[in-house]
């Protein structure tokens, strides 16, 4: 005779070993992998976006309320490019740290002030972090750079356009007094304008440089201009 089961018993499973639990915890380990890394790509790309944004808004307004009551204040200036858009007005703030970049455009301090003898050296996030020079492979070359002081208005003209010159982020010639690979050491004679950015929205070994003249200047004080070069 076939022994058969009583009714209304339910089969036992065997127990989960450990190698099913391992699978299991590993499983959901990745998931949650998954789910930090997309929450970590939307902040970097979203996120801070709104808040660099925000932050330079902050900033603009400060410079200007330190301009209407005769103060330079920390920040160096305002940045116009109209390639970049007509309401395109970016603050220039002190530094090349991430703090400087998610601020707003960054200046190399050890380089010359707007409108002095010199480079004058400015860099900024193709993306994240307000993304001021998202535009920059658009640029071309005699597009105009207005740079904005309490007291100045410089318009230097480019002399190359946004992807023409590429450079390891190693290469230190962008950042010398006068910014060519043939020129190390020499002394600068006229006012000139650096731009960086990376190169690529994913690698950011490599970098875009721009340079432009300083072609005009115009006294805030006195509106008188006068052309350069």
């Amino acid at each position: 005779m076939t022994a058969t089961l009583a009714p209304g018993r339910p089969r036992k499973r065997p127990p989960a070993g450990p190698v099913r639990r391992i699978v299991f915890l590993l499983g959901v380990g990745m998931i949650l992998a998954g789910l930090g890394f997309l929450v970590y790509c939307a902040w970097q790309y979203y996120g801070t976006n709104i808040v660099s944004k925000q932050k330079q808004a902050d900033i603009r307004q400060s410079i200007t309320t330190n301009w209407d009551n005769g103060i330079d204040g920390d920040d160096v200036g305002l940045l116009r490019v109209k390639r970049f858009g007509a309401d395109y007005e970016v603050p220039i703030v002190e530094g090349f740290d991430d703090k400087a970049l998610a601020s707003g455009v960054g200046w190399d301090p050890k380089s010359a002030d707007p409108g002095e003898i010199g480079n004058f050296a400015i860099a900024g996030h193709r993306i994240t972090h307000g993304e001021p020079f998202a535009k920059f492979p658009e640029l071309k070359k005699g597009d105009e750079v207005i740079v904005e002081t309490r007291t100045s208005i410089y318009t230097y003209e480019l002399r190359n356009s946004g992807t023409s010159i590429t450079v390891d982020f190693s290469v230190g010639w962008p950042l010398q007094r006068v910014p060519d690979p043939d020129a190390a050491g020499e002394r600068p004679k006229k006012a000139v304008l650096t731009m960086l950015t990376c190169s690529e929205l994913f690698h950011t070994r490599n970098r875009n440089v721009v340079i432009g003249d300083l072609v005009g200047e115009k006294d805030k004080r006195t509106g008188k201009t006068r052309a350069i070069g």
